[in-house]
């Protein structure tokens, strides 16, 4: 058993990692006021940003899904680690030496699974890239050379070569303290007849680095005759590796995708290295599957589906490459950006035309010319004979579902028209018509019930807007005046606590009418009221989030931690208001509460009983009339 990382180094490793630098990995994220950023959330497909990151408290939360926490849970969620696997990943990029409570300094054997597993392909790549400068691997060098790529960019890239022999990987990784079963379970290894042998043997080798930047998996391309393997082999699926969730070339392409807004999608590891050398470095690749949703949602995360975004996708000419491009459309209502495709002259790849033009010709190749939709319905329509009536309905009929499948109407009509001229029917109406009924069909029999989403990009493309997530917290009534203040005031209790402590830690949690907000109020308590977050804002509120009783009341307190607050200045005068408010409200509700029960006991009512009562209701008025004369000054 792993034994407890201490809580120091757990600590260290929060402040020493800012939480937008680590969100940025995995999406782009803008400026949204008030110290904070925003994107689109990675746990929920959403059309606009909900998703929040507060850097100066540490802490993210979805105003969408209501997924929300600091930078450990961050990663947890999205990559599906353990705490302690995150905390030893978040202190191996800071440098932090972890200590451990039980089992001294972090051994090898106490790593987590995947922890251990991205090691092993980090000590394979660098492994490979050492063979590739061998006497063996001259027929790999050899084969870069020839497609245009010296050994700068095989660094650059961190090609590779892995030997020929049986288990060469196998016995280096053994000698690093990896055990024979995380090499088969990394798919590095595979069972031979008297243990493990290598996988990749012989073959010229490309890592491939998930949105983080760790190598979770390879693409080994075949360079011998003798070779009776696939021309390119790839990595099995692995608790690492899911070849529908990567992208080659996604860690060198992030930053100029969102910085540009626009992504290029090529077929193979080689197109992407000569687009990146020429000049194109938003191309990213599949690996070994199509182009598909999972794939979407990494290039919407960091594309932010703002109305200037573009993917293009190049696609060779030939059957296989038109098949591709034909599912490319079928997802391409996935996407708020505008979708093209480029086809090289003489249907070359980007590498070969690379090769044979030069870099300026890729770079031109990619610039927007057809969108996907016209190409995707030229394919269509391609297939028929359009100077006979029956050549034509044909199309119509194969095209017009496709078209039907567009969610925004007036796109859907746009194009409807531009098919009617494709085909070359003149009645154009007739093929709205027609679409419109396939539409509504679909829609009747459950396919969409929902409507049309209203433009919001001044005619291009919109994706129907979703019904937005129920929340998973208790309800809450944000009508009520109460329930507004009492929030504003928890908001400041997390987020400035300055401006209302030592004040605000002597309210009870009886002061807070909904009782998630009390629940709160509680949790605040428990990590020592809010005086706590005048020496470190940040390790407050990790006491306050390890106090929550369960999930929701979690949730909830991140919600609150980087939402934005209403008041325009948020100073003493504002806190000072709500303080009062809160508390008058509360003097007031005792007041009620003590008449009432008077009222209830009628004549029956103890002589000093009713005394006491009576003074109680006295002192409390007073109390709530030097509140409304002297504000926070009377607190």
């Amino acid at each position: 058993m792993a034994g407890r990382i201490n809580d120091d180094d757990v600590k260290a490793v929060r402040d020493a990692v800012p939480i937008d630098a680590v969100v940025s990995e995995y999406l782009q994220l803008r400026n949204a006021g008030g110290g904070n950023l925003k994107g689109l959330c990675p746990f929920h497909d959403e059309k606009s940003p909900s998703f929040q990151v507060s850097p100066s408290k540490g802490l993210f939360h979805c105003f969408g899904c209501q997924e929300g926490g600091d930078t450990i849970a961050f990663v947890q969620k999205i990559d599906h680690l353990t705490f302690a696997e995150v905390v030893e990943r978040l202190a191996a990029k800071a440098g932090i030496t972890l200590r451990y409570e039980e089992g001294g300094y972090n051994p090898s054997h106490q790593r987590g699974e995947r922890i251990r597993l991205v090691e092993a392909h980090k000590a394979a790549a660098q492994f490979y890239v050492d063979q590739l400068n061998g006497p063996e691997a001259e027929i790999g060098r050899t084969f870069l050379a020839e497609r245009g790529f010296d050994q700068a960019a095989a660094a650059h890239f961190g090609v590779g070569y892995s030997p020929a022999g049986w288990d060469h990987l196998t016995r280096f990784l053994r000698g690093k303290g990896f055990s024979d079963k995380e090499l088969i379970t990394s798919g590095l290894s595979q069972d031979g007849r008297r243990g493990p042998i290598d996988r990749f043997r012989g073959r010229l080798m490309w890592p491939i680095r998930d949105t983080a930047g760790d190598v979770v998996g390879f693409g080994a391309r075949k360079l011998r005759d003798d070779d009776n393997g696939p021309k390119y082999l790839n990595t099995p699926e692995t608790p690492i590796y899911k070849k529908s969730q990567v992208l080659y070339g996604i860690d060198l392409a992030k930053k100029d995708i969102a910085k540009s807004s626009r992504a290029v999608v090529v077929e193979g590891y080689t197109d992407v290295m000569a687009c990146h050398l020429a000049g194109v470095t938003t191309a990213i690749a599949t690996c070994g599957t199509a182009f598909g949703g999972d794939h979407i949602k990494i290039l919407r995360r960091l594309l932010m589906d703002n109305g200037s975004a573009r993917v293009i996708f190049t696609f060779d000419g030939d059957a296989a490459g038109q098949k591709a491009a034909l599912r490319a459309f079928e997802d391409d209502q996935k996407f708020a950006a505008e979708t093209y495709i480029a086809i090289a002259p003489d249907n070359m790849d980007p590498c070969d035309l690379r090769l044979v033009k030069g870099d300026e010709a890729v770079r031109d190749l990619v610039e927007p010319r057809t969108p996907l939709f016209e190409f995707a319905l030229r394919q269509i329509v391609g297939r028929y004979d359009l100077e006979t009536p029956a050549g034509r309905a044909a199309a119509l009929d194969e095209a017009a579902p496709v078209v039907a499948k567009i969610k925004t109407g007036s796109v859907q009509r746009e194009v409807a028209v531009q098919l009617a001229g494709f085909i070359g029917i003149l009645d154009q109406e007739y093929v709205v018509h027609r679409i419109n009924q396939l539409a509504q069909w679909a829609r009747g029999r459950g396919g969409d019930r929902r409507g049309p989403a209203p433009a919001a990009r001044g005619g291009a493309r919109q994706q129907q807007v979703q019904a937005p997530p129920v929340p998973s917290g208790p309800a809450l009534n944000l009508r009520s005046p109460a329930h507004r203040t009492e929030r504003e005031l928890l908001k400041l209790a997390l987020q400035r606590p300055e401006l209302v402590a030592p004040a605000f830690d002597a309210y009870g949690a009886d002061e807070f009418t909904a009782p998630p907000y009390a629940a709160v109020r509680q949790c605040i308590e428990e990590a020592g009221g809010a005086e706590q977050g005048l020496a470190d804002s940040r390790e407050y509120l990790v006491r306050v989030l390890d106090a929550t009783p369960n999930e929701a009341v979690r949730k909830l307190i991140t919600e609150l931690a980087v939402e934005v607050f209403h008041g325009k200045s948020i100073d003493e005068n504002y806190a000072g208001e709500h303080l009062v408010k809160v508390r008058l409200r509360a003097v007031d509700r005792r007041i009620l509460d003590v008449q009432s029960s008077l009222a209830r006991l009628g004549s029956n009512v103890a002589p000093d009983h009713l005394a006491a009562a009576q003074n109680e209701v006295w002192v409390l008025q007073q109390y709530a009339q030097t509140l409304r004369n002297h504000g926070a000054d009377a607190l």
